[in-house]
C-alpha cells in the first residue's frame, strides 16, 4: 500500500506506462526552501565569493524576486564564484551540496508522489531552472531518470560564466516538449507538480497541472481553475508543535532514568533498573515525538535471546525506536566519541554501552570483547551495522564488527529494518516531525555454522535482505 493514499490515489488511477509523464520542479517542490542558497553558502565557505560578490549575489536574487532582472542575469551572478571550474569539480561541489545540505530537506511526501509514478511505469523527469550539479544528486535519490534544467556553459572543459539553455518558465515547456517528441510521451495525460506561477507554460500543456506548496498567485490561479493544490508541513522552518515535540522527546530519557533510579533505590537490583528506563524511555520518548509505530514479525524479537540486533541507522530516533521494540536485558555499541558527551556519555556508560574506537582497528576490536562477554552472559546487542546514520534514505554498506560479534558469541542475527524513520528526523535535521514509521522484524540467522571464509557472502545476503525490505 502506497503511503500518502491521499496524494496517490489519483496517480494509482491513471493509464499505467511509458507513455503518461510525471514532471517536477525541484525549489519548494521536491525540496523545501532553495537549493540555490545552499550553493551561495558553499561558495562563500570556500573562500570563492567575496563580501562584495556576495552582495552583488543577494542583489540580484531580490532584483530577480521583484521581477527588476532576467533570469539568465540572476544565473550568472549566483555562479560566478564557479567561473573557470570543470564539471568534474562542480559534479562534486554538487555531490557535498546535496549530502551535507539538501537530502535532509526532500518532502517525504514528494517522495512518494515520485514513487507513486514509477510504480506505474510512467516517464518522470526533474524540470528545473537549477543546473544539473544542483539537479542531478537529488535526482539519483529519488530515482527519476531525465532530468531537464539550465545547462552552463562550458569552453575547453572550465565554466565560462554564461549559460546554454535557460529552464525557465517558457524554457521548461520547451524542454519537456523536447522530451515528449523524443519519447513520444502523451502530454495530456502527463502531471507537472510546481509551486510557481512562473511556470504557467508547462502547467498549461499537461493534462493534470498540480500545484505543491504553491505561491500566492499560482494558489490563486489554482483556485480560479480548479487544479488541486497542496501545501506540505513535513519539511522546513518549523513551527512551535515541532520545536515543542523534540524539546520532549529529548528530556524523556530524564523521567525515564528517575524510573530506574527509583527502583535501584528500592530494589538494588541494576538489571531491572536499566530494563525499566529503557523500555520507559522507549515509551515516553516515541510518543512525545509523534511517531507510530508498525511491528511486522514482533515474535522474532522475543524468539530467540541472547542475540545481535541489526537496525539500519536512518535518523537520530532509531536509537529511541530500537529501546521501544527490544526492550530489555540489551546493550548498545556506540563510537567513542559519545562517552565524552558530557550528559550522553555518563547515561550510556551506565546503560551498559560498549564504546568503540572507529579511527583504531586494533582498539575497535578489543573494544568488541565486551559485547561478546554480554552475550555469553544473556544481555543482547543492538548495533547499526553502516554505522553511522546515512544522509539519505538509503542504505549504507554495512561493516563486518557486528557480525564478527555474532560469530564469536554463537548467537543469532536478528535484522530489524526500519522504514521512514528518516523522515522523523533526517541527519541534519534539528526538529522532529511526526512519522508513521514501519519495522520489519525478520525471523533470527543463525551464525553456527558460518567461517571467516563465508562471512563476506553471508553480509552481501543480510545486507540484500535489507535492500528487499526497504524497497517493500
Amino acid at each position: 500500500m502506497s503511503r500518502f493514499p491521499d496524494l496517490t490515489w489519483e496517480i494509482q488511477r491513471a493509464p499505467a506506462g511509458a507513455k503518461v509523464a510525471a514532471f517536477f520542479d525541484v525549489d519548494r517542490t521536491l525540496l523545501a526552501g532553495f537549493s540555490a542558497a545552499a550553493f551561495l553558502r558553499k561558495q562563500v565557505l570556500d573562500g570563492g565569493v567575496g563580501l562584495r560578490e556576495l552582495g552583488r549575489g543577494l542583489t540580484s536574487a531580490l532584483q530577480f524576486e521583484l521581477d527588476q532582472t532576467s533570469f539568465p542575469t540572476f544565473v550568472r551572478e549566483m555562479s560566478s564564484g564557479w567561473v573557470g571550474r570543470s564539471r568534474r569539480e562542480l559534479r562534486e561541489v554538487g555531490e557535498t551540496v546535496f549530502r551535507d545540505a539538501l537530502a535532509k530537506d526532500i518532502y517525504p511526501e514528494a517522495r512518494a508522489l515520485v514513487n507513486a509514478h514509477v510504480e506505474r511505469g510512467h516517464t518522470v523527469a526533474i524540470v528545473s531552472s537549477a543546473t544539473r550539479f544542483q539537479t542531478e544528486p537529488l535526482a539519483r535519490e529519488l530515482g527519476i531518470e531525465h532530468v531537464l534544467c539550465t545547462e552552463l556553459e562550458f569552453r575547453k572543459g572550465r565554466f565560462t560564466g554564461e549559460i546554454d539553455f535557460a529552464c525557465f518558465g517558457p524554457g521548461k515547456a520547451e524542454a519537456a516538449t523536447r522530451l515528449a517528441d523524443e519519447l513520444d510521451l502523451e502530454l495530456g495525460q502527463s502531471f507537472f507538480y510546481t509551486d510557481s506561477l512562473d511556470d504557467l507554460p508547462l502547467l498549461d500543456i499537461v493534462g493534470h497541472p498540480r500545484p505543491l506548496n504553491p505561491d500566492r498567485a499560482l494558489a490563486a490561479l489554482a483556485a480560479e481553475r480548479a487544479w488541486p493544490a497542496r501545501t506540505f508541513q513535513s519539511r522546513g522552518r518549523p513551527g512551535v508543535a515541532p520545536i515543542l515535540r523534540s524539546a520532549l522527546a529529548a528530556g524523556s530519557v530524564l523521567p525515564s532514568l528517575a524510573a530506574g533510579v527509583s527502583v535501584l533505590a528500592l530494589n538494588r537490583d541494576l538489571s531491572e533498573a536499566k530494563n525499566l528506563s529503557l523500555g520507559a524511555w522507549g515509551d515516553f520518548g516515541t510518543a512525545l515525538a509523534g511517531l507510530s509505530i508498525g511491528i511486522e514479525g514482533e515474535e522474532h524479537l522475543w524468539s530467540s535471546r541472547p542475540a545481535v540486533f541489526l537496525f539500519n541507522h536512518q535518523s537520530a530516533l532509531d536509537g529511541l525506536i530500537v529501546a521501544k521494540l527490544v526492550r530489555r536485558d540489551v546493550v548498545g555499541i556506540a563510537k567513542d566519541e559519545l562517552r565524552r558527551h558530557p550528559f550522553w556519555g555518563p547515561v550510556f556508560a551506565l546503560a551498559g554501552t560498549v564504546f568503540i574506537d572507529r579511527g583504531n582497528r586494533a582498539k575497535a576490536i578489543e573494544a568488541l570483547a565486551p559485547a561478546v562477554e554480554a552475550l555469553h552472559k544473556g544481555v543482547s546487542i543492538a548495533i547499526a551495522p553502516e554505522g553511522t546514520r546515512s544522509t539519505t534514505a538509503r542504505l549504507g554498506p554495512f561493516k563486518k564488527g557486528a557480525f564478527h560479534i555474532a560469530m564469536q558469541a554463537g548467537v543469532p542475527i536478528v535484522p530489524i529494518v526500519l522504514r521512514n524513520a528518516h523522515d522523523a528526523l533526517p541527519k541534519g535535521a534539528w526538529f522532529v516531525r511526526p512519522s508513521e514509521i514501519e519495522v520489519v522484524v525478520h525471523p533470527p540467522i543463525s551464525t553456527s555454522d558460518w567461517t571467516r571464509d563465508d562471512l563476506d557472502r553471508r553480509i552481501e545476503e543480510i545486507h540484500a535482505l535489507y535492500q528487499a525490505t526497504l524497497r517493500g
